[in-house]
């Protein structure tokens, strides 16, 4: 079993893996590291069961769903590296700009 499917993030939060960098221009330029522009985008990857609501106590829905494709603001949300290798961050939906059709 994989660590994504171990992991469930709790009321409404998202867990999303950032797409790479580009680290090749087309040309077949190399880019430095530093001069990468940091990806704002990724797919989500496993969600919460929702916010509870404050006067029923029932999970409100999220708007997102596993698979999706977002667009992230620059900065935020709770890095987490899993036994895979790879690097996810946890975003509460409200933190999430948008949806990438």
């Amino acid at each position: 079993m994989s660590a994504v499917k171990r992991l469930l993030p709790l009321l409404d939060r998202v867990l999303i893996q950032r797409a790479e960098a580009l680290t090749k221009t087309k040309g077949g330029i190399v880019i430095p590291e530093k001069a990468q522009s940091k990806v704002l985008e990724g797919t989500i990857v496993a969600v919460g069961p929702g916010a509870r609501n404050t006067q029923t106590g029932e999970h409100v829905p999220l708007a997102v769903k596993v698979g999706e494709k977002v667009l992230l603001p620059e900065y935020g949300g709770t890095k987490v590296e899993l036994g895979d290798n790879k690097e996810y961050h946890l975003f509460r939906e409200a933190d999430i700009l948008a949806k990438i059709e």
